[in-house]
C-alpha cells in the first residue's frame, strides 16, 4: 500500500469534472467511466492517451507516492494532514495553460508562482517523516540514469526528483505523445478544457490518495481544507 498527498480540486468543481471526463476517472472512487471521442481524436485514441494518467487520478503531486515509515500508520498521516492543513493558507493560481512536460499533456501555471512552490516545499518537508525510504528497485524504476544530479539527489534524500528547486507544479492529462501526434491531441484539450481555464484556479485543500496494491488505481483517501475553521458557537 502507497499513499500520496497530491491537490486536487473538489469533485464538484468544474475543472475536476472536465478533467474525469477526460481521464474516464473521477479520482474520488475506483470506478471508471467510457471515455468519448473529442475532436478529431476517435474514444479509442483518447483511452490510449489518457491510460497512464487514469490510474493516478487527476491531480497536482506535492508528496510523491511513499510507503508508510515502519513506525507511522494511516491515522497519524490523517491527523498529520488536519493539523498542517489547518495552519496553511491557501495560494491561488492566477491561470493555467496546457503544456507539454518531457512529452505528455499536463495543465500547468502560466507564470510562475512563488508561494506556490514555497507551499508545495513546506509540504515535502512536513511529511518526510511518513516516508520509508527508497528501495533500489523503487529507484531503478525512476530511471537515475536519465535524471540530473540535483534531481537524483533529490530521489535519494526526498523520494522523488522534482522537489524544491526542481518542483513543477504540473496535472498530467496524458503520457508521452510522439511529436506527430501531439497537434490533434493538444487540439481535444484546448477544446475541453480553454473556457475553464479561464478562472483562477484556488489550491485550497491537500488531498490524501491511496494505492491499495501494486497497479491498482489511486483513489481519494481524505481531503484536507486549507485555513484554520472557525470556532464552533456554544450556547
Amino acid at each position: 500500500m502507497r499513499y500520496a498527498i497530491y491537490f486536487t480540486p473538489s469533485q464538484d468543481e468544474p475543472l475536476a469534472r472536465i478533467a474525469a471526463n477526460w481521464l474516464g476517472r473521477d479520482s474520488f472512487g475506483a470506478a471508471t467511466r467510457p471515455v468519448e471521442a473529442v475532436g478529431e481524436l476517435s474514444a479509442a485514441e483518447v483511452a490510449f492517451h489518457t491510460a497512464s494518467a487514469r490510474r493516478y487520478g487527476f491531480h497536482a503531486t506535492l508528496k510523491a507516492p511513499f510507503r508508510l515509515a515502519e513506525n507511522e500508520t494511516e491515522a497519524t498521516l490523517r491527523a498529520a494532514l488536519d493539523s498542517f492543513a489547518e495552519a496553511a493558507q491557501p495560494v491561488t493560481i492566477p491561470r493555467l495553460v496546457v503544456g507539454q512536460i518531457d512529452g505528455f499533456f499536463a495543465l500547468m501555471p502560466e507564470a510562475p508562482v512563488p508561494a506556490l512552490n514555497r507551499f508545495a516545499g513546506d509540504v515535502v518537508l512536513a511529511f518526510d517523516r511518513f516516508r520509508a525510504p527508497l528501495t533500489e528497485a523503487e529507484i531503478e524504476r525512476r530511471s537515475p540514469d536519465s535524471l540530473k544530479p540535483d534531481e537524483f539527489r533529490n530521489l535519494c534524500q526526498w523520494g522523488y526528483p522534482y522537489v524544491f528547486e526542481t518542483f513543477r507544479f504540473h496535472m498530467t492529462l496524458s503520457g508521452r505523445v510522439a511529436s506527430q501526434e501531439s497537434p490533434r491531441l493538444r487540439a481535444a484539450i484546448d477544446s475541453l478544457f480553454t473556457e475553464v481555464l479561464l478562472r483562477p484556479v484556488p489550491v485550497d485543500a491537500l488531498t490524501l490518495f491511496v494505492e491499495t496494491e501494486p497497479g491498482a488505481p489511486f483513489m481519494v483517501l481524505s481531503h484536507h481544507a486549507l485555513g484554520r475553521r472557525p470556532a464552533r458557537k456554544t450556547a
